[in-house]
């Protein structure tokens, strides 16, 4: 009974109060600032260290359709961007996140010559990473969303490889947190940041890995219009993340 209520507390508790998104980036040991939604923006817009899309509300997108879903709202290219190694980690910070179950993804798109000027609708969204149930049931299981949290109000860090291989350039990033703890109510957190990438490589995905933001979720899709408190996601022990595969070069 105790763990029951424990269980229930803590969704509710997370419900109200569990909005956030990821503000900044370490790669190779080097702290990256992006946009934060709670400092003025007479203190972020056009500054020359900003490497990240703008977005003004820890509030989720519900709408997979919406046009915010691609770089969250408003979505204003940055001036900078984060130099990075095909093959180097990257690292996004996040603050007080308490949700613990659905999916994690990083997507990249090719900007081609500028990301100040590109707009990530019209992207080629490829993903290089995702996360998800780990192990046990839909309902009660670890979820990599769960595990990655530091519950001793540390930031909670989600590391990520740029795959070796992929062919310099300018390059948005978007790490995409899909939250199902709402009963066939979906809620997205995307933030994007802009990518320098540099190095050896000469790849870049075939057609099979790449979707459109918004297009690639849908409400139609079971994984993402689910109930995870039904009987059957509390006797599932898999859950298929939607969208392309995993490019990993």
């Amino acid at each position: 009974m105790t763990l029951i209520f424990l269980f229930i507390t803590t969704v509710f508790f997370s419900t109200v109060v569990a909005h956030g998104g990821t503000s900044n980036y370490t790669v190779n040991g080097v702290w990256y600032r992006g946009y934060a939604p709670y400092d003025s923006p007479e203190s972020q817009d056009g500054q020359p260290w900003l490497i990240q899309r703008k977005w003004i509300s820890i509030n989720p997108i519900f709408e997979p359709g919406n046009i915010s879903i691609a770089c969250n709202y408003p979505g204003d290219p940055a001036p900078a961007s984060i130099p990075i190694t095909a093959g180097d980690n990257i690292t996004a910070v996040y603050y007080d996140w308490l949700h613990t179950v659905g999916p994690m993804v990083v997507w990249m798109a090719d900007c081609g010559e500028s990301c100040a000027t590109f707009h990530a609708t019209n992207g080629k969204w490829f993903k290089i990473a995702q996360e998800g149930l780990i192990n046990g049931t839909i309902t009660e299981g670890i979820w990599f969303q769960r595990a990655f949290q530091e519950w001793d109000g540390s930031p909670s860090l989600w590391t990520e490889t740029i795959p070796a291989s992929l062919k310099p350039g300018n390059y948005l990033i978007r790490h995409e947190i899909i939250s199902l703890h709402i009963a066939n109510k979906p809620q997205w957190y995307p933030e994007c940041a802009h990518l320098t990438v540099k190095g050896t490589g000469t790849k870049v995905p075939e057609e099979q890995y790449y979707a459109k933001i918004p297009g690639v979720w849908s409400m139609n899709q079971p994984e993402i219009n689910i109930d995870v408190y039904s009987n059957q996601s509390r006797a599932s022990t898999t859950y298929n993340i939607p969208g392309p595969p995993v490019w990993k070069g």
